[in-house]
């Protein structure tokens, strides 16, 4: 004897071993045995074998109608084995029983399980409604593949062209559109950037990257809306100094400049100005609200989108010939030796005498010029003694740290002929050294500030948002702690408040601290254990690495199309370890694969095979070690 019972959803069909009151042992054709519970049993039978039972079966269901059964069938309530007398007009066989089973178990819409092997037929309306879902979902799943097809066949059809541009950041994955896409995805073989700018959704790669960045980080678009500016310091003594900025020529947020004099024999006065829009920006207001959700200026090859609404950028900049209020620290000091004698920090307006421009004057200005008093140098007598300042400052942190700072790698500015958006635009890449007179005279008094202006803080017990390192590790805190690679007991960032937020909240910070001294913890903006200035730092950290990844990806682009301009089909590169390189004639570090075991420093000779601009990547081989 055999049964059909089921199992976990299914049909099955056996041969019964022994029986009990509640349960039957069954074997299967390859002799395996099981217990199974009496409830699960639809009906034994003789004939024919349980091997041939189902596949027989299932190929009679196939012949069944479903709205016929529905037509025949009672209305209330009925066992399938009934129907199948009525149906077949005479005692049912194991096949017919079993094939109106399967038949009524794959028609849901117009029969309803109500128990084993019972069933009731669904009623007129509900039925109705049911095939109309059928039929929808079966034209949908039509549309589908119409869809799909087309994206296979390099078409994007018009429906989807509305949401294509989602699909890689914001896909609605319920949708149609997306699951006609992400089937093309498969079928193609291709990833969905790719797949995505076969079909046009994008003119380039670079579009696509841009776009996607947009929309995600500024959906209502970069420009700020036209905010009103006042006279924030008219108020303030005027400085009768002579002060210079160093920038490159494309920055429009000039935020720090330099004086000096030298009020006797071995002695210096040296006047770092930093523009303050903290006299506008303050904790909670409308122009803070709007630093904060930035946190940082975005800066991309060409492009930039500023932290701060363009009105409030001019004025506070320090742009030559305008009095602008300034945060001063002047410092007092031994030039032959570096030593630090006085320092004073000061609210004060300025004018600058001029923005003096890196691209404009590093040729001009190098060190044996500097060195030599006789030669010709221009703004000689502002350069001279700031640059011998500046040595004697790098001298006592070089003694500190214990060795010289490696500052001997080049740098590269990115110069684009054209908009930043069109990937025919041709780039420029303006080799920097980062030791060079001009970026090490600025960089050491912006350390020499950083570091004053840190320990201010800390000494008047005013929180601030530090930067320290030890054993290697970098990472902002509300601690005065070291910054090894600096090589100065305590560092903050508060010299560029018109690009970067934490500079901002420090200056508010210094601020007060420079106006109301010991006191200076009870007025300021930020007090002792604020949580908000630890989410701060959290926040601030976060998106000014989103930030920073994203101007990488950038540059690395630029990197790939300055290689394709240049037509260069070898190039020159320096392994860094394992099979990483960077090239000598760019700012790109890629892979070579097979690449050999060498030193590092190793120069090598590379042939350019291929370029892939949504990879940001070069193909390259090794052709010979130099």
């Amino acid at each position: 004897m055999h049964v059909l019972y089921e199992d976990a959803g299914k049909l099955k069909a056996e041969t019964i071993f022994s029986e009990a009151d509640t349960s039957l042992q069954v074997e299967s054709a390859s002799g395996k045995r099981s217990k199974i519970k009496r409830n699960n049993v639809l009906f034994t039978f003789e004939q024919p074998t349980p091997e041939r039972l189902l596949p027989e079966a299932e190929a009679l269901a196939g012949t069944l109608e479903p709205d016929f059964l529905w037509e025949v069938a009672p209305q209330e309530e009925f066992e399938a084995a009934a129907l199948a007398e009525d149906y077949f007009g005479h005692a049912p066989s194991a096949i017919e029983k079993t094939a109106l089973i399967l038949a009524l178990s794959a028609a849901p819409a117009y029969f309803h399980r109500r128990g084993r092997g019972t069933y009731r037929p669904a009623p007129p309306d509900i039925l109705k409604a049911a095939l109309a879902a059928i039929e929808k979902k079966r034209l949908q799943a039509v549309q589908q593949q119409e869809w799909t097809d087309a994206m296979v066949a390099g078409r994007l059809p018009d429906e989807l062209k509305a949401v294509a541009s989602t699909f890689l950041d914001t896909p609605d994955k319920n949708s149609l559109e997306w699951k006609a896409f992400d089937a093309a995805v498969q079928q193609a073989g291709l990833s969905p950037e790719k797949l995505l700018l076969s079909l046009g959704v994008w003119p380039s790669a670079l579009s696509m990257m841009r776009q996607r960045f947009l929309a995600t980080h500024f959906p209502k678009g970069t420009e700020w809306p036209a905010v009103q500016v006042a006279d924030w310091g008219h108020d303030l003594p005027q400085a009768e100094i002579e002060a210079y900025s160093v920038d490159d020529s494309s920055t429009i947020e000039i935020d720090d400049a330099l004086s000096v004099s030298t009020p006797a024999p071995d002695a210096i006065r040296v006047g770092i100005h930093i523009a303050v829009p903290a006299l506008a920006i303050t904790r909670g207001s409308e122009f803070d609200q709007m630093a904060r959700s930035r946190m940082s200026t975005v800066y991309m090859p060409g492009d930039k989108i500023p932290m701060l609404p363009r009105e409030l950028i001019a004025a506070f900049s320090l742009d030559e010939g305008q009095w602008r209020p300034a945060l001063s620290l002047y410092v007092t000091g031994r030039l032959s030796t570096g030593e630090i004698l006085d320092t004073e920090t000061r609210l004060e307006r300025i004018s600058v005498t001029r923005n003096l421009r890196h691209d404009r004057l590093s040729d001009q200005i190098t060190a044996d010029a500097l060195a030599d008093p006789q030669a010709e140098l221009p703004y000689g007598h502002w350069l001279r003694p700031l640059w011998q300042f500046a040595q004697q400052l790098g001298s006592v942190r070089d003694k500190a740290r214990g060795k010289p700072e490696n500052n001997d790698r080049v740098e590269y500015s990115f110069e684009l002929d054209g908009p930043p958006d069109d990937p025919e635009s041709i780039i420029q890449l303006i080799p920097r050294q980062r030791n060079a007179p001009l970026e090490r005279l600025v960089a050491e008094y912006m350390i020499l500030t950083n570091t004053q202006w840190g320990a201010l803080l800390s000494r008047h017990g005013v929180p601030g948002i530090y930067r320290s390192q030890q054993m290697g590790r970098t990472r902002m805190s509300t601690q005065a702690l070291p910054h090894e690679s600096i090589a100065v007991p305590q560092y903050i960032w508060s010299t560029s408040p018109l690009r970067r937020y934490v500079d901002l909240i420090n200056q508010g910070q210094i601020l007060a601290a420079a106006e109301h001294g010991v006191s200076a913890r009870l007025v300021a903006p930020f007090k002792p254990k604020d949580a908000d200035l630890y989410a701060l730092i959290g926040a601030f950290d976060s998106q000014y690495t989103l930030w920073g990844e994203f101007q990488s990806a950038m540059e690395r682009y630029w990197c790939v199309r300055w290689l394709q301009q240049q037509g260069l089909k070898e190039v020159q590169a320096h392994v860094l370890r394992d099979n990483l390189v960077r090239l000598a004639c760019a700012p790109l570090v890629t892979r070579i694969n097979g690449l050999p075991v060498f030193d590092r420093g190793q120069a090598l000779i590379l042939d350019i095979l291929g370029y892939d601009e949504l990879g940001l990547d070069i193909d390259c081989r090794l052709r010979e070690a130099v």
